[in-house]
């Protein structure tokens, strides 16, 4: 009782604490992205923690299995979203994403920008831009086709995993490269291919984690893939069939909505996307080709022989058109 007394007494000589009023919220950014750019070896990580550095922001990355599944889910939710930012679209989608009046101008003045394609839409800032191909385990497959018709046509030829193009952007990126190498016979491809799909993924990782696994000589992924096997397991194993027809361009594209209740923080962002800050990271992150010049050339890994001489594109409201037309088809092939 006399400690308890002591303590009373004390507590009755201390003065008043006046504790703080609480500090202003701190802004966030809710990006919506694809899984393999927030993964830990992905970029997301890294462009976080040098954005926040200066927005006074919490950067907050949400993300999804595919660029194909981006875009069903800012239709799913509409108004209602939750992002500021859509990042992962490619310019196969960007016709479709633009008719959903759920985006906003991104005010940047790309024509004083060093980019590395040429670019003047509106809504829509690319980051990074590749090629699709096929990459091969050349110790299972020492002699890989040199072209589309010649992987489509040699019934003898390597089993292959691809993605869904309904939900992947490399997988819908084949289905164009497809229909642009074999126009109105594209359905014919397909139905002489299918016998080898060995299976058809939601997505990009997931496909190449099968191929990893040595589940098929042969995956539909990048031209830029084998740089990544060359830089970090310093191996050339894992390489890229060159097709005689060109390869399929994808271009990645980020934009802000119109819906977001912090549309300086997010245009902040996209202009920090093309800064070389976030231009150097990409390569060795994403394994894509940088959107913009920066000065700082490409690690030893990346070769000028895995980029296409001839590009092969869709104008994106082509696509916006044909899109579920030329799906159809391919369902319809696959199911014989």
């Amino acid at each position: 009782m006399i400690f308890l007394r002591k303590l009373a007494g004390l507590a009755a000589s201390l003065p008043i604490l006046v504790l703080p009023t609480a500090q202003a919220a701190v802004p966030q950014l809710t990006v919506y992205t694809y899984a393999s750019f927030v993964s830990e070896w992905g970029p997301g990580p890294l462009i976080e923690q040098a954005f926040e550095k200066h927005c006074n922001c919490d950067l907050k990355f949400v993300g999804l299995e595919d660029g194909g599944a981006l875009l069903s889910r800012l239709k799913l939710e509409g108004k209602r979203t939750a992002a500021d930012v859509i990042l992962g679209l490619d310019t196969a989608l960007t016709g479709e994403a633009e008719q959903t009046g759920l985006l906003q101008e991104h005010n940047i003045t790309l024509g004083s920008i060093n980019l590395a394609l040429p670019w003047s839409d509106l809504l829509f800032v690319p980051y990074d831009f590749g090629y699709f191909g096929f990459v091969y385990d050349s110790e299972t497959l020492p002699t890989p086709p040199g072209s589309l018709e010649e992987l489509v046509h040699d019934r003898d030829g390597p089993r292959i995993i691809i993605q869904d193009p309904r939900t992947s952007t490399p997988g819908l990126g084949l289905l164009l490269w497809m229909r642009k190498v074999f126009g109105t016979d594209d359905q014919a491809a397909w139905t002489a291919l299918a016998p080898r799909i060995v299976t058809v993924t939601k997505g990009w990782s997931e496909a190449y984690g099968l191929f990893l696994k040595g589940e098929a000589p042969m995956v539909l992924s990048y031209t830029t893939s084998p740089a990544y096997h060359r830089q970090v397991e310093q191996n050339n194993r894992y390489q890229v069939a060159m097709f005689s027809e060109g390869h399929y361009r994808q271009v990645e594209v980020a934009a802000r909505l119109s819906t977001s209740s912090e549309p300086q923080l997010a245009q902040n962002f996209l202009r920090f996307l093309l800064s070389d800050t976030v231009q150097n990271i990409l390569p060795t992150t994403n394994w894509m080709l940088p959107s913009v010049r920066t000065g700082q050339g490409l690690p030893d890994a990346f070769r000028d022989e895995e980029v296409p001489e001839r590009m092969l594109q869709f104008d994106s409201l082509e696509v916006r058109d044909q899109r579920k037309q030329w799906i159809s088809r391919w369902l319809i092939a696959l199911s014989r």
